[in-house]
């Protein structure tokens, strides 16, 4: 009963990372480092079995599943920079794709980068959906790496409120509209350092957008 009660579902994440592969498959050939489905196919491998063995993550969670988590979230992150990496290339340097494929390519890597952070928050927040779990069987709370603006209301802090995957993709969303935090704040180094890298690569991506739409770039 423990484990349904004081757990978080693993799909809402598993969702996320399979549209996060399915817009990196999608990407134009000369925005992929390698043969197309080498990451998609390295990225299944990992999250299969994660879904399979560990559908919840929860206070018994082992230290080698967690470090498979974050390596399949580190693993799509560092393939959509190289993807940002190669959009920035073609527009300076090479220019061989049309602007209606930089700009289609741009949105898909833009929505990448939201899902990759909407899960990196999720993963580093309290130290991870596990040790969230954890925090409550044990009635200990874990100093936070985010302050939700629900944490201020007392009414949901008798009700043991807790954000789930959701909070964190919409935390991700609007840090990756706004280049800043909105409605949650980032509490510690590691939470302002992720969410300020996030905020630059959106920017990267935007701004590229922005130019091709205008012809600043040629």
């Amino acid at each position: 009963m423990i484990q349904h009660l004081k757990s978080e579902p693993r799909w809402p994440a598993t969702v996320a990372l399979g549209i996060a592969i399915s817009l990196y498959v999608v990407l134009p050939s000369k925005l992929i480092f390698g043969p197309r489905f080498i990451i998609p196919l390295l990225e299944a491998a990992l999250l299969i079995p994660l879904n399979i063995a560990v559908p919840f993550r929860n206070h018994t969670e082992t230290t080698i599943f967690r470090a498979l988590a974050v390596g399949l979230i580190l693993l799509i992150n560092v393939s959509n920079l190289t993807s940002v990496a190669l959009l920035v290339k073609q527009l300076l340097v090479n220019n061989s794709l049309s602007g209606k494929v930089l700009v289609t390519a741009a949105a898909a890597i833009w929505l990448t980068n939201i899902f990759v952070f909407g899960l990196w928050f999720w993963e580093v927040d309290r130290g991870g959906p596990a040790k969230r779990a954890m925090a409550l069987v044990d009635g200990v709370q874990l100093p936070p790496d985010f302050l939700f603006p629900q944490m201020s209301i007392e009414q949901l802090q008798k009700m043991n409120w807790r954000p789930s995957f959701f909070d964190y993709l919409y935390l991700s969303l609007t840090n990756a509209t706004a280049f800043s935090p909105t409605d949650t704040m980032p509490l510690t180094k590691v939470a302002k350092a992720l969410m300020a890298f996030e905020s630059l690569v959106s920017m990267v991506t935007v701004l590229i957008v922005a130019a091709r739409a205008v012809n600043i770039l040629p």
